[in-house]
């Protein structure tokens, strides 16, 4: 992210977010809906794929701005496996929560771990004059 400093790598980004935005949606629905796999076997493919990657990156010295770009792209289709996987109903595969209702336990979710991440933060040590 810090190295998006030119207007080339800027429109490389946005173009990127674009079309992960919603190729990655319609990846998740075709896994899901159309080849019959089900919300959460869905989920659980790009969640493994993000999990192989990462242990690509962590273990075996993947190439950093490869392994980000992976699972940048896959973290969409897993994040529209899992959307659906909460809001449809039982009779579609999903949990029945709603598209409201899960919306809510997402923002609560992200609420609370930017709460529990500030307050972990690190306090910065005291000044002499500060004691």
């Amino acid at each position: 992210m810090h190295s998006i400093n030119t207007a080339k790598r800027e429109l490389f980004y946005w173009v990127t977010v674009l079309f992960t935005f919603a190729l990655g949606t319609a990846t998740g629905d075709l896994l899901a809906e159309s080849l019959g796999l089900g919300y959460a076997q869905s989920a659980l493919i790009f969640g493994a794929s993000i999990a192989i990657i990462a242990i690509g990156y962590f273990y075996f010295r993947m190439n950093a701005v490869l392994a980000f770009w992976l699972a940048y792209i896959l973290t969409r289709p897993l994040g529209a496996s899992m959307g659906d996987l909460l809001s449809q109903s039982a009779t579609n595969g999903g949990f029945g929560f709603g598209t409201v209702g899960t919306s809510m336990l997402f923002l609560s979710i992200i609420v609370s771990l930017v709460i529990y991440l500030s307050l972990k933060q690190k306090k910065p040590a005291l000044l002499p004059i500060d004691r």
